[in-house]
């Protein structure tokens, strides 16, 4: 995208996470783990956040690795989009499921 069309829009957030769900309909799940002290003990601790995110194609599956940006709400609970697909999960697909 162009620098111009950037700066017209405004920075978006980008976060990086892995696909939870991915059983509605042009909608995924994506979890966010950061690290963080504990604010009394300091130990190091993470923390999980959960948002929705618009997948238009419909493109990505549970376990992927994703980077969601922020956009227009798209309904209730939807504010984000998926913007790429860093990585596909490497899960087994049941024998069931494979035609050969």
């Amino acid at each position: 995208m162009s620098e111009t069309a950037e700066k017209a829009r405004g920075a978006r957030k980008q976060r990086r996470g892995t696909v939870v769900s991915a059983k509605q309909d042009k909608t995924i799940i994506v979890e966010t783990v950061r690290r963080k002290p504990h604010p009394l003990f300091k130990k190091t601790i993470k923390i999980r956040r959960k948002f929705a995110a618009h997948d238009e194609k419909r493109e990505a599956k549970e376990g992927d690795l994703v980077v969601i940006e922020e956009t227009r709400p798209m309904s209730k609970t939807k504010r984000w989009r998926l913007v790429e697909i860093v990585s596909h999960s490497g899960k087994l697909v049941p024998a069931e499921e494979v035609s050969i």
